[in-house]
């Protein structure tokens, strides 16, 4: 019972896990892919607003995995993420859009404005 109180208030232990495990992985990276992986996971940090702690771990661990594919392929980085990294992150990131707290303030919207409309579903 306090493992599960103590979860709600701080996340779920496993969840920490996974992201220290995503940190150590990360860590083995070469320094430049390395340094771009870290500022990938500064940027989803601050503009990604991730509010699903399994989503933001899904997340990171599938950037890893593809930074972690290019190392073993050689792939440049400019190859991978392009000219443009911020569009590149971008369209990375909607594929997590379902963990957004936007996503969540959207869907409470349409529930208010269908309810002052008269249309609860």
């Amino acid at each position: 019972m306090v493992k599960g109180w103590i979860e709600q208030v701080t996340g779920s232990f496993e969840q920490k896990k996974q992201y220290k495990t995503y940190k150590a992985r990360s860590a083995q990276l070469p320094e430049n892919y390395r340094t771009a992986i870290e500022a990938f996971d500064r940027y989803l940090m601050y503009f990604g607003s991730i509010s699903k702690g399994d989503v933001l771990v899904t997340m990171l661990e599938d950037l890893l995995d593809m930074f972690e594919q290019a190392v073993a392929n050689e792939t440049p980085i400019r190859s991978l993420v392009g000219e443009n990294p911020v569009e590149f992150i971008e369209d990375f990131l909607t594929n997590y859009s379902e963990g957004q707290w936007i996503s969540k303030e959207r869907n409470r919207l349409i529930r208010s404005i269908d309810s002052a409309a008269g249309e609860n579903n």
